[in-house]
């Protein structure tokens, strides 16, 4: 075993509370309705997870995508409105269906949608950390979301990247997951280069790696390489390590707390 793997299971060693985020592209098909199968695989994995007794915190994805799906939507909406309607119907599917999922394996789950002044706002976000706190001492697993039914471009944090790291903070967690569509931070764009390789571990967030990021990729998420590059820079500042798995098999969540060297990992500044 090499000595950065080596850093990874020294790191997890005390890790206590786990954000995973997951995007849109993960949890719907193009046509933005729910991915059954991914769904429940994400669940049955987050549950065992909360079973061995780690707090579990999911900033979820899929409230637009899933809006659309109900309404016949083949586009994700451009307008403010649109979306913002899109997002009133669709939180309340995606909601229901964690509930009912989560629920056959024992576990209590909590909605809580966020703005950007939870996060900026000192007594908004003491109050927000204050909330988080009681749901995880007992034993509750929030889902979060950014309150996209409500929330205009001045008040928003735009990503759920972004608002997982900001959550990650709130919670004081000690490992950040993102699931996306890809494997991995690359060296280049694998879809445009075969001969690009994944970066496993990065040390510092130095110039080079950020040049590494590309652009959004599907057209139901908003969350590129370049968001998850930022979510890097807020949670390893705060000494919160951070990786980026393939959602497509939620397997890889139990790998990484395994210590299997899988996916792109951002170490901690300590």
């Amino acid at each position: 075993m090499n000595n950065l793997n080596d850093e990874r299971l020294k790191y997890l060693e005390k890790v206590k509370t786990i954000v995973v985020k997951v995007g849109s592209s993960t949890l719907t098909y193009n046509n933005g309705l729910l991915n059954l199968n991914h769904i429940e695989g994400l669940v049955r994995q987050l549950s065992d997870l909360h079973n061995m007794g780690y707090n579990v915190v999911l900033v979820s994805s899929g409230a637009i995508g899933a809006g659309m799906g109900k309404l016949g939507l083949q586009e994700r909406p451009k307008t403010i409105p649109e979306k913002q309607a899109a997002a009133a119907v669709g939180q309340g599917i995606l909601m229901h269906m964690y509930e009912k999922v989560f629920s056959e394996y024992g576990k209590t789950v909590g909605q809580i949608l966020l703005t950007k002044e939870d996060m900026t706002d000192d007594i908004r976000k003491n109050n927000a950390h204050n909330t988080f706190s009681s749901l995880l001492e007992q034993r509750v697993i929030p889902i979060i979301n950014e309150n996209d039914a409500v929330v205009v471009d001045e008040i928003k944090v735009g990503d759920n990247d972004t608002l997982s790291a900001y959550v990650a903070q709130l919670v004081n967690a000690e490992l950040l997951i993102l699931m996306s569509d890809i494997d991995g931070l690359y060296n280049c764009d694998p879809r445009k280069n075969s001969d690009a390789k994944i970066i496993s571990f990065i040390e510092e967030i130095t110039e080079e790696i950020v040049a590494c990021a590309g652009g959004a990729g599907s057209n139901l998420g908003t969350g590129g390489m370049a968001t998850k590059i930022n979510a890097a820079k807020i949670a390893t500042a705060s000494g919160i390590s951070m990786v980026i798995i393939n959602g497509e098999n939620s397997k890889n969540l139990r790998d990484i707390l395994n210590g299997i060297n899988i996916g792109t990992w951002f170490k901690a500044n300590l």
